[in-house]
């Protein structure tokens, strides 16, 4: 059917045929909350109202009202002023400007600056650790950092990272414009230094700690004649390892130098023991020389006071002291041998001694074979007793 072919009325019915004829308007909806809908809001008679108050509002034949100027100013100047309402964080300062040049330092808490453009409020964490790395991280080395002359004209692979923190926030916000790309250049800077000041094996064994002190003192210094603002905390060194092409031949140094060290170490431990021995045995003998000298010497005195007092008893009693010398000297000799006491008297043969008599003496003292025997003088006796 072609699209212009009037004749088939189609659907929706036959045109009008002449001017005379007339479309039938179409059937009118029902209102809301009519028969068979149920009522519902007349949005269109809302926005009509709406549209209503604006125009009596600020239209209408005598033009804009003050009042709504005055409301809408007094709304905006609220808003504008509220804008200054700030909070501080506990690990943060807040440094305040006006227009754009320094004002004052606000700490933690609910704070007020006025609104910009006045005033503007740089909030900085002074409280809170900052770490970078120089030399590459986790997710790669990076040589044209980690690379480093020593002082001995090595190469070294060396990775470090730096703890810092805020200690000035007015400087650090209007003297670092780049606060991490600063610190990272000073900190690769000093390191590169000191570690040019340095022999390799010592920074791969023992000097490690040495590196890190002398690297965060430079780093403070040229940061402190900067007036940055900012604090290092603590320089460690990650990994410090010779070129991959030499790093067999270093791991053999080092272990010849810990082997070396370990045989150190025992030498000196065996020096000890043995210079402490002899130390022991020549204060003993020390002491035992002083002892034997103090024992002669306070036995000459007794000696030498014994030997005065004999004396003078000498000289008051000559006799009798001498008989009670000899009376004692022959008590001391006789009471160390055997004896044999023998009466002479009556005696016509020989007289056999057994000869268990003249052994040495045991334990048991040897039997004493006594005769009867007239009486001696008075020393012999005492001797015999």
């Amino acid at each position: 059917m072609p699209w212009n072919d009037n004749a088939n009325p189609g659907p929706w019915g036959s045109p009008p045929s002449g001017d005379g004829d007339r479309r039938e308007p179409p059937p009118k909806r029902p209102r809301s909350g009519g028969p068979g809908r149920p009522d519902g809001p007349d949005f269109n008679a809302s926005f009509d109202r709406l549209n209503r108050r604006f125009r009596d509002m600020f239209g209408g034949p005598g033009g804009v009202r003050p009042g709504a100027i005055a409301a809408i100013v007094g709304a905006a100047f609220g808003l504008w002023a509220l804008s200054g309402i700030y909070v501080v964080q506990p690990n943060e300062e807040a440094v305040v400007t006006t227009f754009g040049a320094y004002s004052r330092n606000e700490g933690p808490g609910l704070r007020y600056h006025l609104p910009a453009p006045i005033e503007r409020v740089t909030k900085v964490p002074v409280t809170s650790l900052q770490r970078l790395d120089v030399g590459g991280a986790t997710q790669g080395a990076l040589p044209e950092e980690s690379l480093m002359l020593t002082g001995d004209e090595n190469i070294v692979d060396l990775s470090f990272s730096v703890t810092w923190r805020v200690s000035d926030a007015d400087r650090f916000v209007f003297t670092v414009r780049d606060p991490e790309g600063s610190v990272k250049a000073v900190a690769e800077s000093a390191m590169r230094e000191v570690v040019g000041r340095t022999p390799l094996l010592d920074i791969l064994t023992t000097g490690r700690g040495q590196v890190q002190t002398q690297a965060a003192e430079l780093m403070q210094r040229t940061l402190d004649s900067w007036g940055a603002g900012v604090r290092v905390d603590e320089v460690q060194i990650r990994s410090a390892n010779p070129p991959q092409q030499a790093l067999a031949a270093f791991r053999d140094v080092v272990s010849a130098q810990q082997d070396q060290e370990s045989a150190v170490n025992e030498a000196n431990a065996y020096r000890n023991r043995v210079v402490n021995e002899a130390k022991g045995d020549a204060a003993r003998i020390t002491q035992s020389a002083e002892a034997y000298r103090e024992q002669a010497v306070r036995e000459a005195i007794g000696d030498t006071s014994r030997f005065n007092a004999i004396l003078a008893e000498y000289r008051r009693a000559p006799g009798a002291t001498r008989d009670r010398i000899y009376i004692e000297t022959m008590q001391r000799v006789l009471q160390r041998s055997n004896k044999v006491i023998i009466d002479g008297k009556g005696a016509s043969a020989p007289i056999i001694l057994p000869p268990d008599v003249f052994r040495p003496r045991t334990q048991a003292a040897a039997p004493e074979v006594q005769a009867s025997a007239p009486p001696e003088p008075q020393p012999q006796t005492r001797a015999a007793q």
